[in-house]
């Protein structure tokens, strides 16, 4: 699993971001590749700005017991895996305003560092430990580059 907090690791990251292209075609999935970049934008976005609700403590309870476990675990995701709400998007994205806003994203979390996420409130699970954290934001961007062949 590569390192989010690991400057090598986010710039492996950042270059396959960059091999993308607005003609990019997903391997699987219905999502463009403008899309695809700015659904991965959401799991920053509910770490950094305040535009996504939070779950109610039930449903909080629901998602630890039954997604925690998939999200945060180490199995990669399966192909076409169902996601959230606050995940689909559903109108067309700028590809390049999306591009550039996930490899800021994606900086910005490799700045505030491994300390700042330890503890951390997730929206979805509670505080999680810097290496879920890790495993969050890693898992999802290599399963949605992957999708997109780079």
């Amino acid at each position: 699993m590569q390192n989010i907090f690991q400057k090598e690791d986010c710039d492996q990251f950042i270059n396959r971001i960059n091999g993308l292209t607005t003609d990019s075609k997903g391997l699987w999935g219905k999502m463009s590749v403008a899309q695809m970049l700015a659904h991965c934008n959401v799991t920053y976005e509910m770490v950094y700005d305040n535009i996504h609700p939070k779950p109610n403590g039930f449903m909080k309870f629901i998602l630890k017991l039954l997604a925690k476990k998939t999200v945060i675990g180490d199995k990669p995701y399966s192909r076409n895996i169902g996601t959230a709400p606050q995940f689909i998007i559903k109108n067309d994205r700028n590809f390049e305003i999306e591009k550039s806003r996930l490899i800021a994203y994606i900086n910005r979390t490799l700045e505030a560092g491994k300390s700042s996420f330890e503890g951390k409130e997730s929206h979805s699970f509670g505080p999680l430990t810097s290496d879920e954290w890790n495993i969050m934001f890693a898992k999802h961007l290599d399963h949605h580059l992957s999708q997109f062949g780079v």
